[in-house]
């Protein structure tokens, strides 16, 4: 599945996470905030679509998420 990250701009702000969740996790359609993301496949970066905003890239088999760290693991 294709996964996209991106630095999250709002971290700190109400539902964006604390201020050390500096990622926004996209599987999917699913949007996920983290503090910390281990990449452990191919990855790119891209551009958004119609924006400045840049994206990291990855095709991921796994997506594995530790709640009590705050850690995406991509396999």
């Amino acid at each position: 599945m294709k996964i996209r990250i991106r630095y999250n701009k709002s971290r700190g702000q109400e539902g964006r996470g604390t201020i050390e969740h500096a990622w926004r996790v996209f599987v999917e359609r699913k949007e996920y905030i983290a503090k910390h993301v281990v990449i452990s496949v191919q990855s790119r970066t891209e551009q958004e679509t119609n924006s400045e905003d840049w994206n990291i890239v990855c095709e991921a088999d796994t997506v594995d998420i530790d709640r009590r760290t705050s850690t995406i693991t991509l396999l």
